[in-house]
């Protein structure tokens, strides 16, 4: 689409699918317990929904991440492995004018109990889940300012930290003629 269709285009129900791929990169070290690689490959097919309502638009995602075994975990003699991990996250969007908007954010995740030669380890089991809000303003045709603050509301592990982002973005294409 040139950019004066796209500035027309009216979104009404959008669904879409991904597949995240993570390749087993970064040194990886068997001796190590804790290392900056994986040694496994990571796959994730998400579905996305997306409705608008006038100024509102609600957007929904849902995935699921696979993992391959480490067959050289820990000493190099270890297979370790990792049940799937689900995924789930909503934005609730309302737009005040082109490119300032405001949304509240959430996530849940849940799984990824891990084994280690083939014993589970319920002790690994993950949930959690994050709350936030995002907003943009837009300073000019090519430039808006967005701010984003987020905290967790459930960890089991890890999560449980207040995040606060700035961001600056610069469109390349401007405002549609």
């Amino acid at each position: 689409m040139e950019p004066s269709e796209f500035h027309k285009w009216k979104q009404k129900t959008l669904i879409g699918v991904s597949l995240k791929v993570v390749a087993p990169t970064g040194q990886y070290d068997p001796a190590k317990i804790v290392n900056w690689g994986g040694n496994r490959w990571a796959f994730k097919p998400e579905l996305a929904y997306s409705q608008r309502w006038g100024k509102i638009v609600l957007d929904a995602y849902g995935g699921v991440w696979f993992y391959t075994p480490n067959s050289r975990f820990f000493t190099g003699h270890n297979e370790r492995t990792e049940n799937p991990v689900g995924a789930f996250e909503g934005h609730l969007s309302y737009d005040w004018k082109l490119r300032t908007w405001v949304s509240l954010d959430g996530n849940f995740w849940f799984g990824g109990t891990t084994s280690l030669n083939g014993i589970p380890n319920p002790d690994t089991t993950q949930t959690g889940s994050r709350i936030g809000v995002t907003g943009s303003v837009r300073l000019d045709k090519h430039q808006s300012i967005k701010v984003s603050y987020s905290e967790g509301t459930y960890e089991r592990f890890g999560g449980n930290y207040r995040n606060f982002s700035t961001a600056w973005q610069w469109s390349w294409l401007g405002h549609p003629r």
